[in-house]
């Protein structure tokens, strides 16, 4: 798999669903439906839009983003691609081994 495609879609009553799937290949209808599209043999961004606003297309920060929610099927796309994958979780480093006694 190379791709990694999420997209969204707004139910009348508001909520809004998110999509993921993971390609080889992209369709036309990817290019056409999919709010971001992330390539992981090039390691870039395909497509990344947000209800018709662009966002900066920075790999490694959407990556990131999208790591919390999604971490074994990137992981999984970062090593069918050839790359070695370290993640830690921001959140574990950010809570402190011990409670402070005082």
């Amino acid at each position: 798999m190379r791709y990694l495609i999420l997209t969204y879609y707004k139910k009348p009553s508001g909520q809004v669903d998110e999509v993921m799937a993971v390609a080889k290949n992209l369709k036309t209808r990817d290019h056409a439906t999919a709010n971001v599209i992330l390539d992981f043999k090039e390691l870039s961004v395909v497509k990344c839009s947000m209800g018709g606003v662009n966002v900066p297309r920075d790999f490694d920060r959407i990556v990131e983003y999208y790591m919390k929610y999604y971490e074994s099927a990137i992981t999984r796309l970062f090593k069918e691609n050839g790359y070695d994958v370290e993640y830690t979780k921001k959140d574990a480093e950010a809570q402190p081994a011990e409670p402070n006694p005082s």
